[in-house]
């Protein structure tokens, strides 16, 4: 059911997230979907921020590979989402189907590892994705993670989608705060480079060793 939502709510109907303690807030598919609706401000600063061969994780739709396809710049999206795998490649992105912790290409050749949207989060288990991430970057290379400037801690939960008339499965989420980055940065073997606010979101740089 949580894919059915998934594709619904990318197909235009409305769907939200509830939080296992009864907390609601609403799914910004537009946000993730680019053009009408997208923070183009926050989208433009990380794009260019990106140096070098991107792969970026829990892609979704992948709006953010394709701008930097559109700027020159090799990217690959992941997504274990079928629905917005074949969104992106509709459009000509070039997404790989899969399980952001299973088998990936390019291990220690990428400059630039990706994670926006609160995609840390995936899997309730920001460490493990993070030395997912410390794995696949080369030598100088950085994550960029999105962090959340309004939390303190790691809170872990979990989460579904919902709609008027469906109810998903509970699957496990996490948010981490800025507070958080250096450590977990330290954990996953990547240094805090900095903290960027762009507007009302932060980006952390977490570098890997030169």
């Amino acid at each position: 059911m949580l894919g059915q939502l998934y594709e619904r709510a990318l197909g235009g109907e409305g769907c939200w997230i509830r939080d296992a303690r009864g907390g609601v807030s609403d799914l910004p598919v537009a946000q993730w979907l680019g053009g009408h609706g997208a923070d183009e401000p926050f989208d433009t600063a990380v794009i260019a921020m990106c140096d070098g061969p991107t792969i970026e994780l829990g892609c979704g739709p992948a709006r953010l590979v394709a701008g930097l396809v559109r700027r020159g710049v090799p990217a690959l999206g992941v997504d274990q989402s079928a629905a917005a795998v074949r969104l992106a490649r509709r459009r000509g992105t070039p997404v790989l189907h899969g399980d952001v912790f299973g088998p990936l290409p390019g291990v220690g050749q990428w400059a630039t590892v990706l994670l926006a949207d609160g995609t840390v989060g995936l899997g309730g288990d920001p460490q493990r994705l993070l030395g997912v991430a410390a794995h696949l970057l080369r030598r100088g290379g950085r994550c960029l993670v999105e962090v959340d400037p309004t939390l303190t801690g790691v809170v872990t939960s979990r989460i579904r989608l919902e709609s008027s008339d469906a109810i998903g499965e509970w699957f496990p989420w996490a948010r981490v705060g800025a507070d958080s980055a250096a450590l977990l940065a330290e954990q996953a073997g990547l240094t805090l480079a900095g903290l960027h606010r762009l507007g009302t979101r932060v980006v952390a740089s977490l570098a890997a060793a030169p």
